[in-house]
Parts: C-alpha cells; structure tokens; sequence
C-alpha cells in the first residue's frame, strides 16, 4: 500500500510543477488560443469608436485636400488678373519699325497710337585707344602709376615689377577695384603687341584719358590726354553720342537705347540709314497681345467655377457627394463672384457695359464661353473702354482679385477654415492615442482574467487526475503495470 501512496504524492508533486508552468502559458490549461480571443473582443470593443474616429479624419483630410485643390484654382485665376487690372496695360500698344536692321522698338505706359520718320545719322559709341607696338605681350613697358578717366570717374593703378609687362598691365586695369569703366585687351599685330583700352559706356561725355607718373620708366608711352597736347595712345574710336531724327527733328543721345524721344517707346539703334533713307515707326493698339490676356483670364475664370462644382456638387456617376458639398465657404464665393461678373457700368463709353458687350457670357453649364469674333471687333472699336471695363478701381478684374485676396491673404477666409481643420484633424489625433491607451489596458485586463481562468482550469484537471488514481482502482492498476514495465526497462525491480 505504500508504493500507492508513494506514487500519488509523486503526482502530486508534479502536477504542482504543471500548474506554475500552465500560469505562464496562455491557454495550456484550457486549450483555447487566449491572445485571439482577447485580441477579437478587444477590437469588437472598440470597432464603433475606431470607425467613428477614422471616419472623421478621413472626412477632415478629405476637406482640407479640396480647400488646396480650391486655393489652386483661385491662385491661377489670380495671376491672370494683374494684366486687366491696369486699363493702361490692357489696352497696351505694339510699336513696329519698317526697317529692322535701323532700330527696334517697344512701347509701356503712356504710349499713343501714331506714325513716325525715323532716321539714324549715326549711333552712340565709346571710346577705344590703342598703343603703339612692342616686340610681344611679355614685353617689360615700365613701373609707376597709372590714372584712368572715363567721364566723371577715375582711378590711379600701381604698376609694380610684377606686373610691369604689356600683358601685366592689361590685368592690373582689370583687376582694379574702382576700374571707371574701362577694359583691357591685347592685340597681336605682324608689327608686334598692342594693348587696346575700351571704355564700357557710350556717349560724348565717356572719353578716356590716361595719365601716368613713373619718373620716365616707361609708362608714358601709354599717356593720352588731349587737353595737355599729349597723345601717346591712338584714339581708334572717338566716345560720341548717338545722332537721330524724329520727323525730320533732330536729337542725341549719349545710348543707343533711347526712351525719352516718343511718350511710351523705347527705341533700341541698331545701325546709321542710309544718307536722306527714313524708316516708318508705327504705334498701334496691341489687340493681340489683349484678345490672349482676357481668354486666359476666361479659362482661369471656368476653372474656377467648374472647380467649386466639383468639390461642392453630386456626381451621378459615382453617385457620391463632393467633400465640401453644402459648404456654406465656397457657396458665399461664388455667389459674390457672380454678382461680380454681371456687373454692369452704363458709364462706361464705346457701349462697353458689361461682359457680354465683349463676348463674354455663361453657357447652360454655369461656365463662360468667349465669342473671339465679338471680343476682336471689340478691342478694335475701343481698346480703352474694353481696359475701363474690366480694370480702374471698380474694373471686374479688380473687384476679383480684391475678393480672391479676402479668401486667401493671411487670416483670410481660407486660412481660418483651415485652421479650424487643422485644429480638428489634432483633437481627433489625441482623441485615437486616448482610445489606443484605453484599449491597450482592456487587453490587458482580458488577458489577466483569460490567464487566471486558464490557471484554474489546469488545477482542476490535476486535481481530477489525482481523484481518479486514488478511486479508480483500474486506472491505479493501468498505472501501476505502466510503473513495473518502466522499472524493468531501466534494470531494477521493487520489492
């Protein structure tokens, strides 16, 4: 009876060796996958907050990506605006000259229609000088100071054994830090080296002189300076200003680009004319360059509205709303964008009241189509009262671009809606890291309580055992047998 009780309390033993083992391993004694269970019921416990929660993010994302695609739409509208604005800039002139290699022309503001004779005596030049040969460039010419002056601005260079060569010399000029305007070159010639000295500007008053002190080194050799009778230098080009006539009227000017001889043109002197051979300078409207600025303002304009539809309206095909449909934001919009287009100014002369006078109007689509034929005769009927419409202080591109400004300037509508946004895509953001904590602490209380079952459940299966060895005498005998043919096979046998 002893070995019974011997082997019972060796069970026992080892059933307690279970039941510490089974409390660190989920779900041995109850046979159930407890990390699945507690992981399922975890996020059946907070499925309505997490969709609820993401949802909403989705839907704020969703705005603030349909306010961008809106500000985009509005900043393109925009940047066609500053061309309509100013009526002077609108109803801009185009200025030709009949011959192209005489002068070129443009026109700014202040620029009146009209017919010119233009001729071109001779154009405004700088001055270059020359000297006189020396063997090559790496010729020693002297050491001592040289000054330069082109106008009103000189300079003194110091010419050191360092830089006493032709070549040396040349550099030293470019090199210096106040140079007056003049650049340095050599020319190789069958006679030997010469150094070239060419004034930057054109125009009488931009002669060169140069003087020099070095004690009879040298230098003087490159001394030009006409008022004292000295001329070491040839002058090759003298500095002189360009000569012109406008209908006949004669003028100067010390550039070959001339902006003060026709109100609002710019005239570029390409070469002199032939002797007694005017060329035609025409100045006219520029339709063109006006019908292309108020088609793309047009385009832009459509984008615009076909942009709000989009974002605010009911999409039949896929039958889903537009992310910002009902927004009481873009509805103000363009309902003041509207009462803007159909502006009508009675005032206004040529018979330029409103858009439609210019081939403007809204399509059954709520977009606007341009008639190029009626905006065409338009521009060239009056190109002022066209600017006058849509530009000034009361012009439509005016007004536009004031409202625009009110929606996306800082603290501008835009900005506060997006802010608003911003400010409730972060409370849903902390609102998902307090559900995430919430939902990490119900796990693990299901997992305690999962683990604290399945202890249980392995302690009652040991002790169901143990009952059964100790009443079950077939079961004790079956464990016996098993015990002897155990001892027999490791070579011992119990008395």
């Amino acid at each position: 009876m002893s070995t019974p009780i011997s082997s019972t309390g060796s069970s026992s033993t080892s059933g307690a060796a279970a039941g510490s083992a089974l409390i660190t391993s989920t779900g041995i004694g109850s046979g159930l996958n407890i990390s699945a269970i507690v992981s399922e019921l975890t996020t059946a416990f907070g499925a309505a907050q997490t969709n609820q929660l993401s949802n909403e993010q989705n839907s704020l994302n969703a705005q603030v990506s349909a306010f961008g695609t809106f500000s985009s739409a509005l900043s393109t509208l925009q940047s066609t605006l500053s061309t309509l604005e100013n009526p002077d800039t609108l109803a801009g002139f185009d200025a030709t000259v009949g011959d192209t290699t005489i002068a070129s022309a443009s026109t700014s503001s202040g620029a009146v229609a009209g017919q010119y004779s233009l001729e071109v005596q001779n154009l405004a030049t700088s001055a270059t000088l020359t000297s006189q040969p020396v063997p090559s460039s790496t010729s020693v010419v002297g050491t001592g100071t040289l000054s330069l002056s082109v106008g009103g601005a000189s300079t003194s260079i110091d010419i050191t054994s360092a830089d006493d060569t032709l070549s040396g010399i040349a550099n030293a000029i470019n090199s210096a830090p106040n140079n007056p305007g003049v650049t340095a070159s050599i020319i190789s010639t069958t006679s030997g080296a010469r150094l070239v000295l060419a004034g930057t500007a054109t125009g009488a008053d931009n002669s060169i002189t140069v003087t020099e002190t070095d004690g009879g080194n040298g230098l003087s050799s490159l001394v030009y300076d006409p008022a004292d009778g000295v001329t070491n230098l040839t002058q090759t080009q003298a500095a002189q200003d360009a000569n012109y006539s406008i209908n006949g009227f004669g003028a100067t000017s010390s550039s070959n680009v001339v902006s003060n001889a026709i109100s609002g043109v710019t005239l570029n002197l390409q070469k002199a004319s032939a002797a007694n051979t005017p060329t035609t300078l025409t100045v006219s409207p520029d339709n063109a360059a006006a019908q292309t600025s108020i088609s793309t303002f047009v385009t832009a304009l459509n984008g615009v509205l076909s942009s709000i539809q989009s974002l605010t309206g009911f999409n039949s095909t896929t039958q889903t709303a537009g992310p910002l449909s009902g927004n009481a934001t873009l509805e103000s919009f363009q309902n003041q964008l509207e009462n803007i287009l159909d502006v009508v100014k009675p005032s206004n002369p040529g018979g330029v009241t409103s858009l439609a006078d210019i081939g403007i109007t809204a399509d059954a689509d709520g977009n606007f189509d341009t008639n190029a034929t009626t905006l065409g005769n338009a521009l060239s009927a009056n190109l002022t009262a066209v600017g006058n419409l849509l530009g000034g202080t009361n012009g439509i591109a005016t007004q536009i671009n004031n409202l625009i400004n009110s929606y996306t300037g800082t603290g501008g509508l835009l900005d506060t809606v997006n802010q608003g946004l911003q400010s409730s895509l972060s409370n849903v953001s902390q609102q998902q890291t307090a559900l995430s904590a919430e939902l990490a602490t119900y796990s693990a209380t299901l997992t305690a309580q999962y683990n604290a079952m399945d202890t249980a459940v392995a302690a009652l299966k040991q002790t169901q055992t143990e009952l059964t060895a100790e009443f079950d005498p077939t079961a004790s005998a079956a464990s016996g047998t098993s015990s002897t043919n155990s001892s027999l096979g490791s070579g011992t046998l119990g008395v």
